[in-house]
């Protein structure tokens, strides 16, 4: 009887690092608590490297509330300053201080890059839950950066979502995805996406201050997004997700 738990005690030695791990819905639903949340504030740099080799410069203020309410104010170059966007549920407006006029951007464009970049303007103004959307499993354990991950494949539950696979790292110790690779239904790989900076943002939230974006689809371009200021549950007036809002100075 002692030989055969001291064998039971060698095998759960053993055993991998990641086969003790927490399960694949709990490690989602802290990245869900990092990275989601009831209304935000932002305001960042976007920088847009070109396949020639031209590079970019935006710096904006974002609003969000909820899933997919979201209001981009663009703070620079002067070119672009004043231009705002404003996203309701599976609606998007977008103003142009220049011509002082509104236009609606069509459905399938959702999914274009913004202002060139490879950031879409569903990347940059939905907030969506991921355990909502995804079934995820746990495949292994791996270093990205230094840091000890998991590594984690999500398959959509449902059809229509923008990225229906995806293969992702998660950091061990602040549930922050540092690399993830999105792949359309067909198995072809979209894009790149890593995250670092990882930074306390209060009591129960880490959020990563640098991400980095490779559109596959158009070589040689990476999109670099620097977190100037962000912070969470704010009280946001009702009337920024409004089209008034759009023109107001």
């Amino acid at each position: 009887m002692l030989k055969h738990w001291f064998v039971l005690w060698m095998m759960c030695w053993s055993l991998p690092a990641w086969s003790q791990a927490p399960t694949a819905a709990e490690i989602v639903a802290n990245i869900d608590q990092n990275m989601v949340s009831g209304s935000r504030k932002s305001k960042i740099t976007m920088t847009v490297t070109n396949p020639r080799g031209r590079v970019r410069s935006y710096q904006m203020e974002i609003l969000g509330r909820g899933e997919e309410d979201s209001a981009i104010t663009y703070l620079s170059p002067a070119r672009e300053k004043g231009t705002k966007m404003l996203k309701i549920g599976e609606e998007l407006w977008t103003f142009l201080p220049s011509i002082e006029r509104t236009q609606k951007i069509s459905g399938h464009m959702m999914r274009q890059g913004m202002m060139g970049s490879d950031f879409s303007y569903e990347d940059m103004m939905e907030s969506k839950e991921l355990l909502k959307i995804y079934t995820s499993t746990v495949t292994g354990s791996e270093v990205v950066d230094g840091r000890d991950c998991w590594t984690m494949e999500m398959v959509a539950k449902e059809e229509g979502v923008t990225y229906p696979k995806r293969t992702t790292w998660i950091d061990k110790e602040f549930y922050i995805m540092l690399k993830q690779e999105l792949f359309a239904l067909s198995g072809m790989k979209l894009k790149t996406w890593r995250m670092s900076d990882i930074t306390k943002i209060d009591d129960k939230r880490y959020f990563p201050k640098t991400m980095v974006v490779e559109d596959h689809l158009r070589k040689g371009s990476t999109t670099t997004m620097v977190i100037e200021e962000i912070s969470f549950g704010l009280a946001l007036e009702d009337e920024i997700f409004s089209l008034r809002w759009l023109e107001r100075r």
